[in-house]
């Protein structure tokens, strides 16, 4: 008897830490209210978990980053082959006058390879934060970490791609400066904010979309059709057009002056539609917030979801 009642006071004791740490433990309070009555309670605490993140967040971006190369013999050459490609295809048809693709500031073939990148871009970052979606709905369900880390993973890999490429298109512009075919304007220092623009217009329709299509699977397939056609509606292969019905729907695509805008710091300097620049990045950088606050709100929704099924 007096040996189960020292059990039992040892057992007390050794409860006591586990109770204390319990204690000091955020008490988190699910109510029917909507977070978006307070707005500045939400917007801190998003930013409290965007740098909580950053851990997490770098140890998923090595093992993606990892994992897309490696079944792959070619490895990382997969990321200079396909717009190289392009480019040449294009090049010969516009040497030989098979198409007609307007005439360029700057050579075609530095023209076709340097905007295939940046639209390339743009697209990964608008498919790789839908794609967060995915990875944050099995994962949260059984540990709660911020779901901003999986956002940001997914942007290092955009930008971790963007920059192979890159080395592609510097080569070119090297080239060609020696030919004495190419004149590169100081404002280079200023194009990567142009280009931020641009990925935070693709990340905002990401994460607006992401949550959606992991509700309804037609969300991906409509979007695969959209691409392709907003693909025709930018001046990626073809010079920007000056005038005419045509030229009036390029430049109401809010991507056109983000993309050219970044193609004219890096090379020329000149820049043909700084409104439209400034009004699309108004749009990029509003729609960033709102996408991301969808995100937020959109994900506890989806994790309780994937639970059910």
């Amino acid at each position: 008897m007096q040996q189960s009642k020292q059990l039992d006071a040892k057992g007390d004791q050794a409860l006591k830490p586990v109770q204390q740490s319990r204690k000091d433990l955020p008490v988190i309070v699910y109510a029917p209210e909507s977070r978006l009555r307070s707005p500045g309670k939400l917007f801190k605490e998003m930013w409290y978990d965007l740098l909580a993140s950053r851990d997490l967040a770098w140890q998923l971006l090595i093992r993606d980053i990892s994992a897309q190369y490696r079944q792959s013999v070619l490895g990382i050459l997969w990321a200079f082959i396909p717009p190289l490609v392009t480019a040449l295809g294009l090049s010969l048809l516009q040497n030989n006058r098979i198409v007609n693709l307007g005439k360029t500031d700057i050579p075609y073939p530095l023209y076709v390879l340097f905007s295939m990148t940046l639209w390339q871009m743009f697209t990964d970052s608008m498919n790789n934060s839908m794609g967060a979606v995915k990875a944050a709905k099995s994962m949260l369900s059984q540990i709660r970490v911020p779901a901003e880390a999986f956002v940001i993973a997914k942007l290092g890999q955009t930008f971790f791609n963007f920059s192979v490429q890159l080395i592609l298109v510097v080569i070119l512009f090297i080239v060609y400066q020696i030919q004495g075919q190419l004149q590169v304007s100081w404002s280079v220092i200023l194009a990567p904010v142009a280009l931020i623009h641009l990925v935070m217009f693709g990340t905002a329709i990401g994460l607006i979309l992401g949550p959606l299509s992991s509700l309804y699977s037609d969300v991906n397939k409509a979007m695969s059709f959209i691409i392709r056609i907003w693909f025709f509606i930018t001046p990626v292969i073809f010079a920007l057009p000056r005038g005419g019905h045509w030229a009036t729907l390029v430049k109401l695509n809010p991507v056109t002056p983000l993309l050219v805008t970044t193609r004219e710091l890096a090379t020329t300097g000149n820049i043909s539609y700084p409104i439209g620049f400034w009004v699309a990045s108004a749009i990029a950088i509003i729609s960033f917030c709102l996408g991301w606050t969808f995100y937020r709100l959109a994900m506890p929704f989806i994790v309780e979801r994937a639970a059910m099924s």
